[in-house]
């Protein structure tokens, strides 16, 4: 049984910490995740950037894509994204510069504007967090030109990087993004497994306002699903409970904590206001048995007009989360590869 719209599926991986366990743990547990993936015909997996945050792993986002890369052969690894108002352009240039020197072909560059901390946290990363974001244009454009060939009389350059022509995406969850991704020419990530409220309206944009450039002559859009598969939709809602503690307790001003093992239900977990946000938040989630994944892929895949989908999920024990992507494999790629 495959998917009806064979696109290539990606997957964007927060490197949980659970319950329980330990951050070596859960950057074990992607590297086996990444490698089962790459098996099963994903096209990338993409790590993201947060800080400050006890359950997720992949603050050191270049330092983690090395470690995916080197146990992995042919997916492409990049990030999903890397902050760029926390970072000077030319430490991004020399980071990616060097993964992709190498990993040839097989580094992409993600780039968003939010912090992905708090403003504490933001302070400590030694940035500051009011012209960041506001900064965000030009700091791709500088960026952007550290991968070009090295220019007559040009006083910096990135050592490794000129040159190399790493793929650069914006990512975003707001019109801002689909209007900087359409006037750049690059290639459009939206944030639909957090934010889907803006997504037919980012995409109209982008796609309406999209200049060709040196990198990409049309647009090219990837849109991001929470996607929790397994043998039985009611199995399925049972795992994604996990994922709505996570995203009420970000309501709560709890982000990024320990994830949680499942529970019966979330009735009594969180108030009718938080229940209804939640689900808001959630609404472009897939969760259910195989028939109702392939589905709702799909769906999700004609609503948008989608070149590619990357998948992600919160999900608390790591064979449950193996088998849902090999259950997606299954339902939206080839077969499984031996």
């Amino acid at each position: 049984m495959l998917g009806a719209a064979m696109i290539p599926l990606s997957i964007l991986d927060l490197c949980p910490v659970v319950q329980g366990s330990t951050p070596e743990v859960s950057l074990r547990n992607s590297r086996d995740l990444a490698q089962q993936a790459e098996r099963w015909g994903f096209n990338r997996y993409w790590l993201a950037e947060h800080h400050n945050m006890p359950g997720i792993a992949s603050a050191a986002t270049a330092v983690v894509i090395g470690f995916i890369a080197g146990a992995t052969s042919t997916i492409r690894v990049g990030s999903g994204g890397v902050m760029l108002p926390n970072h000077a352009p030319l430490v991004i240039a020399e980071q990616f510069g060097t993964l992709a020197s190498l990993y040839p072909g097989r580094i992409d560059l993600g780039l968003g504007r939010a912090p992905g901390a708090d403003g504490l946290t933001t302070v400590a990363l030694r940035r500051d967090p009011h012209s960041g974001a506001d900064d965000f244009p030009n700091d791709v454009e500088e960026l952007r030109g550290y991968f070009q060939a090295v220019r007559p009389g040009q006083k910096v350059r990135a050592v490794p990087g000129a040159g190399l022509q790493v793929p650069i995406w914006i990512l975003g969850s707001s019109l801002f993004s689909a209007h900087l991704a359409a006037r750049l020419g690059l290639p459009y990530a939206f944030a639909s497994h957090f934010a889907p409220t803006d997504l037919m309206a980012a995409l109209a944009i982008y796609r309406t306002e999209f200049k060709p450039s040196r990198e990409l002559a049309a647009p090219y859009v990837m849109v991001a699903v929470n996607v929790l598969a397994a043998e039985s939709d009611a199995a399925a809602r049972h795992h994604f409970t996990s994922q709505q503690q996570a995203f009420t307790n970000l309501l709560r001003g709890r982000a990024g904590q320990l994830l949680a093992p499942p529970i019966a239900s979330m009735d009594g977990y969180w108030t009718p206001e938080e229940q209804r946000r939640t689900e808001m938040l959630l609404s472009f989630a897939v969760v259910g048995s195989p028939a109702t994944v392939q589905q709702g892929l799909n769906e999700r895949i004609a609503a948008t007009g989608a070149d590619e989908v990357i998948t992600t999920g919160h999900v608390f024990d790591h064979q449950v989360r193996l088998r849902s992507y090999e259950i997606i494999s299954q339902v939206m790629l080839s077969p499984a590869r031996p």
